[in-house]
């Protein structure tokens, strides 16, 4: 027998198709209930909920009730870094899920991953941070900078109380629809919601889809200069 973990019982679970478009739609960092994940699956609610045992047994989701509903959210940043890495490996060998529509060019521009920003707009975000020297990168190895952490401030983010995360602050995340990097982390989180508390950013509903407001739009392109 061989040491060490053994990937196989948690790629079975990944694996499933209806099990695995239950993640995906979990990536976009809302908690959905049993007959939201159904849909998402395309499986009854008895199967679903079949699925979603197997799932919280394995620790990959957890579930939590309020009133007479239960909601379930993938278990923790991880996991989430799991499924988009795996997102990652099956758009470049070329298994894409073909859903055409007015969402497709939505989520290329801008969509949650998990809980920051992807997509063109996180890319660009990233990109601009390392061009003006508030982050540095070394591999794929992020840092903020001095610099970086002045202009945090100023735009209000908390990184006093960032330091004390369990996640790094910054991180690389590899960019499915992009194949290249946007920003992850504690920090990337914290900017995403702090985009929220601006409104400078919407998120479809039924998505992981962002729209940038017009407001957002003149924000984001003032941050970034």
């Amino acid at each position: 027998m061989k040491d060490g973990p053994s990937i196989a019982p948690v790629a079975a679970l990944a694996g499933d198709p209806a099990r695995a478009n239950m993640l995906a739609a979990l990536c976009g960092g809302m908690a959905l209930t049993a007959s939201e994940l159904a849909g998402e699956a395309g499986v009854t609610l008895q199967t679903a909920s079949s699925h979603l045992a197997k799932l919280g047994s394995a620790g990959l989701i957890s579930a939590t009730r309020q009133g007479r509903h239960r909601y379930f959210r993938l278990a923790n940043n991880d996991v989430a870094q799991m499924i988009e890495a795996i997102m990652n490996v099956a758009a470049r060998a070329g298994h894409l899920r073909a859903r055409p529509g007015p969402r497709d060019p939505a989520m290329r521009r801008a969509r949650v991953c998990y809980d920051h920003l992807a997509g063109e707009m996180g890319v660009r975000l990233l990109d601009e941070l390392l061009r003006t020297r508030r982050i540095s990168q070394t591999g794929d190895t992020l840092q903020l900078t001095r610099e970086g952490e002045s202009f945090m401030r100023e735009f209000r983010i908390d990184l006093d109380g960032l330091a004390g995360a369990r996640r790094p602050l910054c991180r690389a995340c590899l960019d499915w629809s992009m194949r290249r990097h946007h920003l992850g982390g504690a920090l990337g989180a914290a900017l995403f919601a702090r985009f929220q508390a601006l409104k400078w950013i919407v998120r479809d509903k039924g998505s992981r889809a962002v729209r940038f407001t017009p407001s957002g739009e003149a924000g984001f392109r003032r941050m970034i200069a």
